[in-house]
């Protein structure tokens, strides 16, 4: 054991890391954020239930609805299913928000599925869909 010991201080003082203990910790971190977010990413990316509602958020841009609702119906929404996003009428738990993303050039869309709906007093901006909560599904080309 006193042997293995001494290979493990061996190698850590090889690695510098009483010199370098912010750099070894900073490294340590961004490893475990980077390996969470790789984890986060292979779960958020579960299939779509095209049986569900769709609300798509045009930011404006009602030049692009056709396009955006075309790349919808190519994961399986039907045109009935894909909803016209409002202020006053927000999804249910399960439902889906598929935005224009990035206003104001956007260049694809930005699945997301709504995980909680709360009750809120609207806003002028967002009207109740400040009180819903999601998670990102995926993202998705306009061409």
């Amino acid at each position: 054991m006193a042997n293995e010991n001494g290979k493990f201080y061996h190698f850590m003082e090889r690695m510098k890391f009483r010199e370098f203990k912010a750099l070894w910790l900073i490294f340590i971190v961004t490893g475990i954020f980077l390996i969470g977010a790789v984890m986060d990413q292979i779960k958020s990316s579960a299939k779509i239930d095209p049986m569900k509602d769709v609300y798509l958020f045009l930011h404006g841009r009602k030049d692009l609805k056709e396009e955006a609702e075309g790349v919808l119906i190519t994961l399986g929404f039907s045109k009935e299913n894909i909803i016209a996003a409002s202020s006053k009428n927000v999804g249910n738990v399960g439902d889906y928000m598929a935005m224009l993303w990035r206003p104001p050039r956007p260049d694809q869309i930005k699945i997301q599925q709504i995980t909680e709906v709360k009750e809120v007093e609207p806003d002028k901006m967002f009207g109740y869909w400040k009180g819903v909560l999601k998670k990102d599904i995926d993202y998705f080309l306009l061409k």
